[in-house]
C-alpha cells in the first residue's frame, strides 16, 4: 500500500517532488559515505570489505523495495527490467564519478586484489544468469527455480571468498600508483574526526533510515511517473526506476571519491551489482505464477549483456592502469559511458 498517493498530482508537482525526494537521498548518500569511511579508519576495517557489503547493502535498499512490491504484484517484467537495467545504470555511476577522481582515472588507484576479484565474480554470475536464461529456468520447489537459489549460493561463497582474500595483506604491482590525494574532502573530514563512535553510529543509523524511506516513496513516484508518462513498464524499468533506485548508489560513490577512497568506490558499485542479482531469490520467492526468470523478455535480456560488457570494461581498466584521460575521466569510463547511451536506444526500440 503506498504511503503517498502521488496519482493525485499533476505530472508538474511529481517532477518536483522527484526532484526533493533525489536531494534527500543524496544528501542521506553523502553523509552515510563520510560516517562509514571515518567508521573504517577507527577500526581498522577494509575499505574494499565496507565498500562491497555494508555501502552496497544500504544502497540497494530501494531496488529491495523496488523488488518486492513489483514481484508480490506479478509484475515481472519491472522486477526484472529494474534489476538488470540497475546493473548497467549503477557501473555508469562509477564512471561519473570518475569525473571527481584527481590526477588519474579511478582505475588507476586500487592497491589491492579485491576489486578485481569482486568484477571476475561478478561477470561470473552475470554469465551464470545468462547461461539460466539461455537453457530455461527449472521448478526447485513450488514456483522457486533452481537458478535464483543457485546465483544466490554462488553470492554467499563470494562474500566468503573476498572476506579471506581482503585479510591476506597487499597486492605488489610492479609500478604501485601514487597515493591519491583526498581532493575536496577537507570540510568533510575536519568535523567528523572530531565527534565520538556514538554520534557515529547514530549517523549511520539516521543516513540508512533516510535512505530507506525516501526510496520507498521514490519507487512508488518512479511508478506514477511510468503511468503518467504512457512509456511501456519494461522501458521504465531500465531507465527511470533504475536511475530513481540507484540514487544512494551515486551519492555513496561521488563522495568515496572525493574522500579519496577509491576501492571503496568501486567496491560499493560492484557489490551493489551482486546484490542486485541475489535479488533474484526474493523476487522468485514472493512471484507465484512460477520461476520469474521465465518471464524475462529481450529488453531484460540485453540490459543484462551490456552489464557484463560495461563491467568487463572496467576490469580492463583495472589490469591496465592507465593515466589517460579523455573528456576529465579515464578511458575505461568514458567507453562505459559510450556503451550505456547506446544501450538506452536499443532498449528504447525494443519497449
Amino acid at each position: 500500500m503506498n504511503l503517498i498517493d502521488f496519482n493525485q498530482f499533476h505530472l508538474g508537482v511529481n517532477l518536483l517532488i522527484f526532484a526533493l525526494l533525489s536531494a534527500g537521498i543524496w544528501n542521506a548518500g553523502t553523509k552515510l559515505t563520510i560516517f562509514a569511511d571515518e567508521m573504517s579508519d577507527r577500526k581498522k576495517l577494509s575499505k574494499a570489505l565496507i565498500g562491497f557489503v555494508f555501502l552496497a547493502g544500504v544502497t540497494e535498499l530501494p531496488e529491495l523495495v523496488t523488488t518486492v512490491t513489483a514481484a508480490f504484484e506479478d509484475n515481472a517484467a519491472l522486477v526484472l527490467n529494474n534489476m538488470f537495467g540497475g546493473i548497467v545504470l549503477q557501473t555508469a555511476v562509477l564512471a561519473i564519478a570518475d569525473l571527481v577522481a584527481s590526477h588519474a582515472p579511478l582505475t588507476y588507484y586500487p592497491r589491492k586484489p579485491t576489486v578485481l576479484l569482486e568484477g571476475i565474480l561478478l561477470i561470473l554470475l552475470l554469465s551464470l544468469l545468462l547461461a539460466i536464461l539461455s537453457m530455461g529456468e527449472r521448478h526447485l520447489f513450488l514456483s522457486i527455480g533452481i537458478g535464483s537459489g543457485f546465483l544466490a549460493a554462488i553470492y554467499a561463497m563470494s562474500v566468503l571468498l573476498l572476506r579471506a582474500q581482503d585479510a591476506k595483506g597487499a597486492w605488489v604491482p610492479v609500478q604501485i600508483a601514487d597515493k591519491p590525494k583526498r581532493s575536496g574532502s577537507t570540510l568533510s573530514l575536519s568535523w567528523v574526526k572530531e565527534v565520538s563512535d556514538a554520534y557515529l553510529v547514530k549517523g549511520l543509523v539516521i543516513s540508512i533510515g533516510t535512505i530507506l524511506v525516501l526510496g520507498v516513496l521514490m519507487v512508488y513516484l518512479a511508478e506514477t511517473l511510468a503511468a503518467q508518462t504512457g512509456l511501456g513498464a519494461s522501458f521504465i524499468g531500465v531507465t527511470l526506476l533504475a536511475a530513481a533506485t540507484s540514487l544512494p548508489e551515486l551519492s555513496t560513490t561521488i563522495m568515496a571519491v572525493r574522500l579519496g577512497a577509491y576501492t571503496m568506490a568501486i567496491s560499493n558499485i560492484f557489490g551493489s551489482n551482486l546484490i542486485m542479482v541475489v535479488l533474484i531469490l526474493p523476487a522468485d520467492i514472493i512471484y507465484r505464477s512460477g520461476p520469474i526468470l521465465l518471464s524475462a523478455d529481450k529488453s531484460a535480456i540485453y540490459a543484462l549483456t551490456a552489464g557484463l560488457v560495461v563491467t568487463a570494461i572496467f576490469m580492463i581498466g583495472l589490469v591496465i592502469r592507465s593515466r589517460r584521460k579523455i573528456l576529465g575521466m579515464g578511458y575505461d569510463s568514458f567507453a562505459v559511458l559510450v556503451v550505456y547511451l547506446l544501450s538506452l536506444f536499443a532498449l528504447y526500440a525494443l519497449r
